[in-house]
C-alpha cells in the first residue's frame, strides 16, 4: 500500500459566510481518504485557506469536487475584500509532502486543470512548476488586474489567454492550479494604521524589489492595523526569524514597531525549531535531541530488519530499485556518523556549524531515501497490476503509461538524493572528524552505487514509455546526474589521499 501523501491549499474568495465554508469543507472530506487539517478563515480580506492532505488520487478528486462547490456558491461580482483574488477558487497548489515528488504534483495539477476548464467551463491558468510559460510561473502576475481587470482583458488579450478552459469567465471566476514547495503564509501586523508604512517594508523585505530571497510581501490595511503580508518560499534558506528581525528594524525607521504576528494555515515543525534555535542562540542544537524526533527514526528502522532476507526471497519485489535506495540510505547513515563524531570534538570547533548543516540534510536525506526502499517496490507492483487489466479495458494503456512513469521517476528520485548524499560525504570527508575519513570515503561510494543502480532501472522504464520526447529528457537528466557522479568519484580519491594518506 502506498504511503504516498499530497498537501492541497486552496485559497477560495469568502470569509465571511461559514455556511458557505461548511459546504465547501465537506465536499473535499466526503472524498474518502481525503483529510482537512485546518480551515483559515480572514473576514477583512474576506478570503480563506482549506489545508488538506491525502493520497495522491483522493487529493485529486477532492480538488475538483471543493472546486465545482465553490463555483455554485462564490459569486466574484458581489465580493469584495482587501487580498487580490481572480477567482472564487483563487489558487489551488498541490505539495508533495511524503513518497512523492514535484513531477508528480505537476501530474496532478494539469489533471486537475484540464478537467475543471473543460467540466465546469472555468478559465484556468497554471502556476509555480506547473507554470507552462515562464510569465506564469508567479502568481501575482497572473492575477494582475484582478478580477475585474482580468474579465475584460481575457477575452482581446493573447498574452492573458487561459492554459485550459475558455477565454470568458462567469461568476466564478478563473482558478490558478500549480504545484509548488511547501510555503509559509504569515502575517505581521504594525502597531499603527498607516497603510503606506506597511507597503514601504513590504518592498523593502520581497525578493521582487530588491530584499530578501524567498519572501513575497504586500502592505495592507487589516482590522485598522497596517499588516505585512508574506509568503516565505523557502524557510530553510531564509529562515523565519531573519524575517521578523529585518521587520523590526525596518519598522523602527518610521517611529512603529511590531503588534503581533499570525499563522495561516499550517506550518512545517523544521521552521518552528529552526526559530528557537535561532532566538536561543543554541549553536550546537541537533535535530536528534528532539525525543519525538529520535523516536521516529528508530521505530522506522525496526519495519525494515528484514531486508535483506526478502532481498533473497524468490519475489520480483523488493529488487535492485529497493536496494538501491536501502544503499542510499546507508550512505546517508555514514555521512550522519561522521558529522557526530566531529560535533563537539576537540580540534573541530570551527567546522561544527558546517557539521551540523551536515547532519541535519543527511538525516533528512536518510529517511527520504529509506521510504524510497518501499516506494519503489510499490511502483513495480503497480505496472503488474496495469498488465494484467483486460485487453479490452479501455484505460488499460493509460494505466501501463501512468504506471511505467510511476515506476521511473522513484529511482529517478533516489539518483538525485544520491548525487547530494555524495557531495555531503565529500564535506565530511574534507572537514570532518579525521579518524572518520574512510567512513566518509565509503558514503561516498555506496552512493555511488546507490546512483548508479538506480539509473539502470529508469533505464530500463524509460523504453516503455510512450511520450519520447519526456523520455528523452529524462535521459538527459540521469546522465547528466552520472557525469557529476563520476567527477565525484574523481574528487574523493583525491581528498582521501592528501588528507587521510589512503592511497
Amino acid at each position: 500500500m502506498s504511503n504516498a501523501l499530497v498537501e492541497c491549499v486552496p485559497n477560495f474568495s469568502e470569509g465571511r459566510r461559514p455556511e458557505v465554508l461548511d459546504k465547501i469543507r465537506e465536499s473535499i472530506s466526503a472524498v474518502p481518504g481525503a483529510h482537512v487539517l485546518d480551515i483559515h478563515t480572514d473576514a477583512c480580506h474576506n478570503r480563506s485557506v482549506i489545508t488538506f492532505v491525502g493520497s495522491p488520487e483522493a487529493v485529486e478528486k477532492a480538488a475538483f469536487q471543493m472546486i465545482k462547490t465553490a463555483a455554485g456558491l462564490i459569486n466574484l461580482e458581489n465580493h469584495t475584500g482587501e487580498h487580490p483574488r481572480i477567482g472564487a477558487t483563487d489558487v489551488v497548489p498541490f505539495v508533495p509532502i511524503s513518497d512523492i515528488n514535484m513531477e508528480e504534483c505537476v501530474e496532478i495539477a494539469n489533471r486537475v486543470g484540464e478537467r475543471v476548464g473543460k467540466e465546469l467551463r472555468i478559465p484556468v491558468y497554471f502556476y509555480e512548476q506547473a507554470a507552462r510559460v515562464p510569465e506564469r510561473k508567479r502568481l501575482e502576475l497572473i492575477r494582475h488586474g484582478e478580477y475585474e481587470g482580468l474579465k475584460e482583458e481575457i477575452k482581446t488579450n493573447p498574452a492573458r489567454k487561459p492554459d485550459c478552459g475558455p477565454s470568458e469567465m462567469g461568476t466564478a471566476g478563473a482558478t490558478v492550479i500549480g504545484a509548488r514547495e511547501f510555503l509559509i503564509a504569515y502575517n505581521v501586523n504594525l502597531t499603527t494604521e498607516d497603510e503606506k508604512i506597511a507597503s514601504k517594508i513590504a518592498r523593502a523585505i520581497r525578493h521582487s524589489s530588491g530584499g530578501m530571497r524567498f519572501v513575497k510581501a504586500l502592505g495592507m490595511l487589516v482590522d485598522g492595523r497596517a499588516q505585512v503580508s508574506m509568503n516565505l518560499t523557502n524557510f530553510k534558506r531564509t529562515p523565519l526569524p531573519r524575517v521578523v528581525e529585518t521587520i523590526r528594524r525596518e519598522a523602527e525607521r518610521y517611529g512603529v514597531g511590531i503588534h503581533n504576528s499570525e499563522l495561516v494555515g499550517l506550518i512545517p515543525q523544521q521552521a518552528l525549531v529552526d526559530t528557537a534555535v535561532w532566538y536561543t542562540q543554541m549553536d550546537l542544537f541537533s535535530p536528534d535531541q528532539i525525543l519525538e524526533r529520535k523516536m521516529a527514526l528508530e521505530v522506522g528502522m525496526s519495519s525494515q530488519t528484514d531486508f535483506v532476507d526478502e532481498l533473497a526471497a524468490a519475489t520480483p519485489t523488493p529488487g535492485g530499485g529497493s536496494a538501491a535506495a536501502y544503499s542510499g540510505a546507508m550512505a546517508a547513515g555514514l555521512v550522519s556518523m561522521v558529522a557526530r563524531l566531529t560535533i563537539g570534538k576537540k580540534g573541530y570547533e570551527d567546522q561544527e556549524t558546517k557539521m551540523a548543516h551536515i547532519l541535519e540534510e543527511s538525516e533528512t536525506l536518510r529517511a527520504e531515501l529509506r521510504a524510497a526502499v518501499d516506494r519503489d517496490s510499490e511502483a513495480f507492483d503497480q505496472v503488474m497490476a496495469a498488465y494484467k487489466l483486460p485487453k479490452s479495458d479501455p484505460d488499460r494503456q493509460r494505466a501501463i503509461q501512468d504506471a511505467t512513469l510511476g515506476a521511473t521517476l522513484v529511482p529517478m528520485e533516489v539518483a538525485e538524493k544520491s548525487l547530494r548524499v555524495m557531495g555531503l560525504a565529500m564535506e565530511a570527508a574534507r572537514s570532518g572528524n579525521l579518524n572518520a575519513i574512510s567512513d566518509a570515503g565509503s558514503a561516498v561510494n555506496l552512493a555511488f552505487s546507490s546512483l548508479n543502480s538506480a539509473a539502470y532501472n529508469v533505464r530500463i522504464n524509460l523504453s516503455g514509455l510512450d511520450d519520447k520526447k519526456r523520455a528523452v529528457r529524462m535521459k538527459q537528466a540521469i546522465e547528466e546526474i552520472e557525469k557529476q557522479a563520476w567527477k565525484s568519484q574523481d574528487t574523493i580519491k583525491e581528498i582521501l589521499k592528501d588528507r587521510g594518506g589512503i592511497f
